[in-house]
């Protein structure tokens, strides 16, 4: 009898040891998926964005690893540039959910994306052209003081270290960026690559954690391509940057980027490193209606 009462104690230690080693791993298991969640700074999950009957995206999923630069691949229509629209809260999607950080981006105005830490530049140029080169990327670092009307009508103090602060910032950007012998010249008096790095400027002064870069080799000549994906390089390691590209300069694309994702029609077609996607044969079919070698 002893002996019998024995072996079922020693079996419901074994049960609350199994279970108990069960729900460490279980445990484990959800730090470690918590871990790789946290390495992501940006998602898109399933996000659709239809305009009338025409669906522009269809439940596009992927994501954005920290510290990575991500190409956007796609030919004419593929949904690259509604893509962007939608990160940077310009259009609405319909389903789905972009995650920043782990933070829905659903309810946050356009107007608040920089403040999060999302900066962009765009395919068409968007600068003060009266303005001077420092002037336009100091007007970029704005979003990150909290100087109002009142307080610099009165001078406070730390008005002026805000100030002073922005000012070093942007002469760091100017150096960075090789802008140093046009920093006082009007900006539309400068060749469009020029004008390019400008704009790349004032989106790096908001001190971005995440960039877009909406074909910033759109315009360029070759010289001035292979300056920009040495500059991308230089960025990324200077500032420790994600970024997220669309572009059409393949050569440019498939250097430059850690991983590339493809859109065609609304969807992704192909998602993993340059080799991969360049060997896919939905991707050169999508591009040229062939199949791969």
């Amino acid at each position: 009898m002893q002996l019998l009462t024995r072996q079922c104690a020693d079996t419901r230690k074994r049960h609350r040891a199994a279970r108990a080693w069960a729900g460490s791993r279980s445990c484990q298991e959800s730090i470690i998926a918590s871990s790789a969640n946290r390495a992501d700074l940006l998602n898109v999950e399933g996000v659709t964005v239809r305009f009338g009957g025409i669906t522009a995206l269809d439940h596009v999923s992927f994501a954005v690893p920290a510290g990575r630069i991500v190409g956007l691949i796609g030919p004419n229509g593929a949904g690259k540039t509604t893509l962007f629209n939608c990160l940077s809260r310009l259009y609405q999607f319909s389903e789905g959910d972009i995650l920043f950080e782990g933070r829905s981006l659903q309810q946050t105005p356009a107007h608040g994306i920089a403040s999060l830490g999302i900066g962009r530049t765009f395919q068409n140029l968007a600068l003060f052209r009266t303005m001077s080169v420092r002037q336009n990327i100091m007007l970029g670092g704005h979003c990150r003081t909290r100087s109002g009307f009142l307080s610099n009508a009165l001078r406070l103090p730390w008005v002026g270290r805000e100030e002073a602060g922005l000012a070093e910032r942007t002469d760091e950007l100017v150096h960075l960026l090789d802008l140093e012998s046009v920093a006082q010249t009007r900006v539309m008096d400068l060749p469009f690559g020029t004008q390019k790095r400008v704009e790349l400027g004032r989106a790096l002064a908001s001190q971005p954690k995440l960039l877009l870069l909406d074909e910033p080799a759109g315009g360029l000549n070759h010289e001035e391509v292979e300056a920009l994906m040495e500059l991308l390089r230089a960025i990324r390691e200077r500032l420790q940057l994600t970024m997220l590209l669309v572009e059409h300069h393949m050569n440019l694309v498939m250097r430059v980027s850690d991983q590339v994702v493809a859109l065609d029609f609304g969807r992704v077609i192909a998602d993993g490193t340059p080799a991969e996607v360049q060997a896919n044969e939905t991707v050169v079919q999508a591009y040229l209606g062939g199949v791969a070698a």
